[in-house]
């Protein structure tokens, strides 16, 4: 089932796996938080698309790559964030259950 809330996406997090029936964003975020940066960078560089760059923009920031992750987030049309890290996951998680990216 897909989230509709922040909190269903907080509580998906004690699934062992990602639902197949996810988009790619969610699932990349998914995999993010549940700590597994890897998996969800392997997602967000095969999409091609204003979302996977967000995503790319924000793993960068999050591993610590200013560079990288700047030039990911003028790709997505974003400015580089002052809010947390673990606010702005939420807010992609948002974004994605909005928009059913």
């Amino acid at each position: 089932m897909i989230p509709k809330t922040y909190l269903e996406f907080e509580k998906s997090l004690e699934l062992s796996q990602v639902p197949e029936e996810w988009s790619e964003g969610l699932k990349s975020i998914w995999y993010d938080a549940k700590g597994n940066w890897e998996a969800s960078h392997n997602i967000a560089q095969d999409m091609h698309n204003t979302l996977g760059s967000w995503l790319h923009a924000y793993l960068h920031r999050k591993e610590g790559d200013r560079f990288n992750a700047g030039y990911w987030y003028r790709l997505a049309k974003k400015e580089y964030p002052t809010i947390s890290l673990d606010e702005e996951l939420r807010v992609i998680v948002e974004y994605i259950i909005q928009d059913k990216a």
